[in-house]
């Protein structure tokens, strides 16, 4: 009896959602011990080097263990949870008369079904878990904001072993929010089972969250019932009292992104060249374009222009598309450009790619520029759309900086900074006049992109924005 159940006991290991990544962060889990699962249900989100995902368990059946709490690091191809494939009395409806151990293996393998991520059979290795740092404080004492920077994680929520186990597994329908309000929610220590959606369909949204918080927050005591003879105000509570330090563990997108800084900074041999250039002529090009019935519904921005001009550049200077390949001692030149763009996410800076920008029109290239940017914004950036870039943009100027000395995003040779656009004065046809005017700083390589190469990429890319007709001659 013993080795029909084990032998229907299937484990599910943590997967390789991206090309070479070795660990993730179980950041929650959506079941617990008892639950049933269904093929393709999302039993918990991860967050590896390079994003959040949420992960499908790949058959049917009971939730028997979760093999770690949340907030736990997990080395790839180590088993996380463990589901019961029997289904109690489902396998006996299905073949009532033959061996009760015999249907079960085929049934674990999927039926048929291939499974939705990779890294199902990788070795099993050691697992961590991060410290944490303090006590967990209710909501009702203090701010949740303020709590979860001091414990360095969200409050879990009441633990199923506090009460005897029930008779029954309960089952609540799960909230429905992207995987953003998933996350800001669990910093905040809020449980989105008791959140009022207002999104449409039901979806709660981050307002609804913080709304959530702002309910949960303790009323400031009114003066006549402290019953204790202080002499003054009555004393903040420990948590304002005590927070002279933040610790944030790093993990996750910043962890990946401070080795991945570190490893380029010292590795590649940096040289930043800058041009202050007038882009009064681009500015009201952006303006027309708006206004363009094939750019209808598209994002159009000084961006996409300056990108367009960057692409340009390199079309003229196909050299400074390229990588080191130390091992080899070779120049590897690209021939197409997977433009990189860096977004500042919740989660920290990542730099998601259009694939093959070299060969869109500037409508495609607006397309894919608008659904990056809100791909990234949603935290839903794959890991597949952070690999392979090779040259990048920063457009640091969104946070009103003029320019800056820009890190080479690891593997590539190349990336352009630009700082503000603003009215400035400027000798416009022999008169000083107020011209519209930004700072570009180009860093690259200087083991394959010389001097003069870089001077010319740079330059071109002032003169297109300069001169937005160039586009059309030099594209």
């Amino acid at each position: 009896m013993t080795t029909m159940t084990e032998a229907s006991v299937r484990e599910f290991k943590m997967p390789d959602v991206g090309e070479g990544l070795t660990e993730a962060e179980i950041l929650k889990w959506f079941v617990q011990p008892g639950d049933r699962v269904t093929d393709g249900q999302v039993v918990c989100e991860v967050e590896t080097a390079k994003a959040a995902v949420e992960l499908p368990i790949p058959y049917d059946g009971v939730v028997r263990d979760l093999h770690f709490p949340e907030g736990t690091t997990v080395d790839v191809g180590t088993a996380i949870i463990s589901v019961d494939v029997g289904g109690g009395s489902a396998p006996a409806a299905e073949e009532p008369a033959a061996a009760p151990a015999a249907p079960e293996e085929p049934k674990a393998e999927g039926s048929g079904r291939q499974p939705v991520l990779v890294g199902y059979g990788v070795a099993t290795s050691s697992t961590r878990r991060r410290p944490r740092k303090g006590p967990e404080v209710p909501v009702q004492q203090a701010s949740t904001a303020i709590q979860t920077e001091l414990n360095g994680h969200a409050p879990a929520p009441a633990a199923p072993a506090a009460a005897p186990a029930p008779a029954a597994p309960v089952t609540a329908e799960r909230p429905l929010a992207k995987p953003p309000v998933r996350k800001l929610a669990k910093d905040l220590g809020v449980d989105l089972a008791t959140v009022v959606p207002t999104g449409p369909g039901g979806i709660i949204t981050r307002e609804d969250v913080h709304a959530a918080v702002a309910a949960a927050e303790p009323k400031a005591p009114e003066p006549a019932v402290v019953p204790a003879p202080a002499p003054a105000a009555t004393p903040a509570p420990a948590s304002y009292d005590t927070a002279r330090e933040t610790r944030i563990p790093v993990k996750g997108v910043r962890k990946a992104t401070a080795a991945a800084m570190v490893g380029s900074a010292f590795t590649a041999p940096h040289v930043t060249e800058f041009v202050t250039v007038d882009v009064t002529r681009t500015m009201k090009l952006v303006e027309e374009l708006k206004e363009d019935k094939e750019f209808a519904g598209l994002r159009v921005n000084p961006l996409l222009l300056i990108a367009k001009a960057l692409l340009v550049a390199i079309r003229r200077n196909p050299d400074v598309n390229a990588s080191w390949d130390e091992a080899a001692q070779e120049i590897v030149v690209k021939h197409y450009v997977n433009l990189g763009i860096a977004a500042a996410t919740p989660r920290g800076l990542i730099v998601p790619n259009i694939k093959d920008a070299h060969a869109k029109t500037l409508p495609q290239l607006a397309e894919s520029l608008g659904e990056l940017v809100s791909t990234a914004r949603e935290g839903k950036t794959s890991p597949a759309a952070m690999q392979g870039g090779t040259v990048t943009i920063t457009n640091v100027g969104v946070f009103g900086v003029d320019t800056g000395t820009p890190i080479l995003n690891p593997g590539e040779s190349a990336i352009l900074a630009v700082g503000a656009i603003k009215p400035q004065p400027w000798v416009h046809k022999g008169k000083v006049k107020p011209r519209q005017v930004t700072t570009l700083a180009l860093s690259f390589d200087h083991r394959l992109v010389d001097g003069e190469l870089g001077s010319k990429v740079l330059a071109d890319v002032a003169a297109i924005l300069e001169q937005p007709k160039r586009l059309i001659t030099w594209a």
